[in-house]
């Protein structure tokens, strides 16, 4: 039977709205971050440099503050994302999505990838945040992908996630398949890129994902809401442009 979500949470509260796009101008996080509250999604990923601006506007709500890790490429120095974790925390994001190295896990140096997720880990855990783990599975092959749903689990990460949204595409069924199917129990699934309208999101909500990376949150949530017979929200100007994320 496919997936028949029942409440207005079943589907919002699913949704991290993404504010990561680099032309973004802090007039235009605000209203993101704005637009999140209304809706009363999840979370906000947004650009590390706007978590404050984000935990001001989002004070008081149930929406969380997430921001990302080494993104969008996974290429820094572990010590350096150890070290932007604790800053993001220090201005108050609860959520971290974090990019593994993405040469070292085509190079097959999955010691160096476990230490590296390990270590934002551990340091997100003692500060209260959770973690989400990107691969990048658009450059990876099935095995990898299993083998980092492994990892995944044995570091203590929260979620394994698909994609940046900036990779060369994003969210598939069958590597969310594989994912859910990979990862062990306790850790959860994040699907990112591709995610635009209520029908996708209904899609992949049935196949085990619990977050979805979007910014096309009113166009999934608008018809939701619809659906239900529940009053629209009331736009505002300057609401954030989508993109494929």
């Amino acid at each position: 039977m496919p997936y028949e979500p029942k409440t207005y949470a079943d589907v919002a509260k699913t949704i991290d709205h993404s504010l990561l796009q680099p032309f973004l101008t802090d007039a235009e996080m605000r209203a993101g971050c704005e637009l999140a509250r209304r809706y009363d999604v999840a979370s906000v990923c947004i650009k590390p440099s706007a978590v404050k601006l984000a935990v001001e506007v989002l004070k008081g709500s149930t929406v969380a503050v997430g921001t990302t890790i080494g993104f969008p490429h996974g290429g820094h120095r572990t010590d350096v994302k150890v070290f932007e974790s604790q800053k993001a925390m220090e201005d108050g994001a609860k959520e971290l999505d974090m990019v593994v190295n993405i040469g070292d896990v085509l190079g097959g140096e999955y010691g160096r990838v476990a230490h590296d997720i390990e270590q934002v880990v551990r340091t997100a855990h003692s500060g209260g945040a959770i973690v989400k783990v990107i691969f990048e599975n658009c450059y990876l092959k099935p095995e990898q992908i299993r083998e980092l749903c492994r990892i995944c689990g044995e570091t203590g990460a929260d979620f394994v996630k698909t994609s940046t949204g900036y990779g060369t595409g994003g969210a598939t069924i069958d590597d969310l398949k594989l994912m859910r199917a990979s990862s062990p129990a306790q850790v959860k699934v994040k699907a990112a890129g591709g995610v635009r309208d209520l029908e996708k999101a209904i899609e992949v909500i049935g196949l085990g994902v619990s977050r979805i990376g979007a910014s096309a949150t009113a166009a999934i949530l608008d018809p939701w809401r619809a659906r239900l017979g529940l009053p629209a929200i009331e736009s505002s100007q300057g609401s954030t442009p989508t993109s494929s994320y």
